[in-house]
């Protein structure tokens, strides 16, 4: 079977070679990302900026709720710190105050994208970041 091309007709197995040079170079998994080979484990830090306005027990199911979601994806968190009221630099959604939460966890370099993507559209949530900690 012949295929046109940009400089001439190309032959069958001209295009399945190509077809396998892309997939083997560009669509490949990362190793050992599904071949249960072991990705390394990095330190990371998530702070949550948690809204002021709601009490305790909601405000610590939402930091379960963070622990849970670090945890389900395989990391293990390894210090929570809890700077309590403080005041916020500016307003954000008309408060002047909010509950900070920093969590240190070991977790894969895959987790800290899935985590912030649960994260971003939890309720009482304010403002979130997860940095990658020095070594």
């Amino acid at each position: 079977m012949k295929y046109p091309g940009i400089h001439g007709i190309i032959e069958h197995r001209d295009m399945l070679n190509l077809f396998r040079l892309v997939r083997k170079n560009f669509l490949a998994p990362r190793k050992g990302a599904r071949e249960g080979g072991n990705l390394s484990m990095k330190k990371y830090e998530l702070a949550v900026v948690v809204n002021a306005k709601i009490d305790d027990e909601e405000r610590a199911a939402v930091v379960d709720k963070c622990k849970a979601l670090i945890e389900r994806f395989g990391g293990t968190i390894t210090n929570v710190d809890d700077w309590g009221k403080k005041r916020l630099a500016y307003e954000v959604q008309k408060m002047k105050e909010a509950f900070y939460y920093f969590i240190q966890f070991d977790a894969e370099t895959t987790a800290p994208i899935e985590i912030e993507n649960r994260v971003r559209i939890m309720d009482n949530v304010i403002r979130f970041l997860c940095v990658k900690q020095e070594a």
